[in-house]
């Protein structure tokens, strides 16, 4: 399998620096953005007054806290997510092309959720946010599963990228086999899903997502040591004392956790696993994890706020899915890491 190229940062700790100031004053910025932009204006002032010190005119008050703050905390929380993700499935495959959703994961984990969503809902039953996170997390074993089988086999990037895409189409289309059965008022819920969006974010919800999105981005990035050693080639993470089978193992399921839990609160996401950890790189100039982990969720965040704002005002009252607007955004982003890898063939 051909090798994720690694770059040792030599512009010092100024260049690293620099990129984290700017990251987080993007950030910042769309914060502020997202919360005044919508169909009701509310100014600058109350929305101070209304965050900082919780009092204001109640509507305005009812649409910040109870709508936009939501949103984009969980824009944050689970675009930061994704990114992680697909730079720990990029560092495992050595393969700056692999993602969640391109290597079908966020598929697998879609089809298991639609799955139990039918169940629950035709007999009454409240599905609750574990409940969604175990689904999804299960579906992405499966497909990783499937991903790993294909890889023992597969040596071409190319190739192991397009087994992804038709594991991806398999369990789309069992899917939608699935919901052409089902009820109808569970095809309207399942469908506003499956087009992903963070417009159902609630707070019980992310209290929910924060635990185990920071918890295991945490875990992540104190295994930056042994990440960094994996990148340098498995005889060498061997020599340093690493369990290549165990450090696979912790691999799979932290990224396996990450993407699940975007897909089972935000439905599918695309391509936000995959350009980001590229765009990072490039900014930051270096492949190590002690700085790319923070990093890659500082720009998923920045990238999925930014997408977010498109998708609910650039054609407002219609909302598009977010999962629309990154596939704009990130697939150039792809088109084009294939196209300079094949010239460097």
């Amino acid at each position: 399998m051909q090798q994720y190229p690694t770059k040792e940062n030599h512009t010092g700790p100024g260049r690293s620096l620099l990129c984290f100031v700017f990251l987080l004053g993007i950030l910042a910025f769309l914060i502020i953005w997202n919360v005044n932009a919508g169909s009701v204006p509310v100014p600058t002032a109350e929305i101070l007054r209304i965050i900082f010190l919780r009092t204001g005119e109640q509507t305005a008050y009812n649409i910040i806290w109870q709508i936009r703050l939501p949103r984009i905390l969980t824009a944050i929380l689970l675009g930061g997510a994704l990114s992680v993700s697909g730079f720990l499935l990029q560092t495992f495959f050595h393969n700056p092309i692999a993602g969640p959703f391109v290597l079908g994961i966020s598929s697998g984990a879609k089809l298991v959720v639609a799955f139990v969503m039918i169940f629950t809902l035709r007999r009454g039953i409240p599905m609750s946010s574990g409940a969604m996170v175990l689904a999804a997390f299960f579906g992405s074993l499966i497909s990783m599963g499937f991903v790993l089988a294909v890889s023992r086999k597969v040596r071409s990037m190319s190739m192991l990228v397009v087994c992804g895409v038709m594991i991806s189409y398999i369990c789309s289309a069992v899917t939608d086999f699935a919901v052409t059965f089902a009820d109808d008022a569970n095809i309207v819920n399942l469908h506003n899903w499956s087009l992903g969006s963070f417009s159902s974010s609630n707070w019980a919800d992310l209290r929910t997502m924060s635990v185990i999105v920071l918890t295991t981005a945490a875990a992540v990035f104190l295994m930056s040591k042994p990440v960094r050693a994996y990148q340098l080639g498995e005889s060498y993470a061997r020599n340093l004392g690493v369990s290549i089978p165990l450090f696979r193992t912790v691999l799979i399921l932290t990224s396996s956790i990450l993407s699940a839990c975007v897909t089972a609160f935000a439905g599918p996401i695309s391509f936000v696993g995959i350009a980001v950890p590229h765009l990072v790189k490039n900014l930051l100039g270096t492949t190590n994890p002690l700085l790319m982990t923070p990093a890659c969720f500082l720009g998923g965040s920045v990238f999925c706020l930014l997408c977010d704002l498109i998708a609910r005002t650039l054609f407002a009252p219609t909302e598009l899915s977010i999962s629309s607007v990154t596939a704009v955004f990130g697939a150039p982003i792809v088109i084009f890491i294939m196209i300079r890898r094949q010239g460097k063939q």
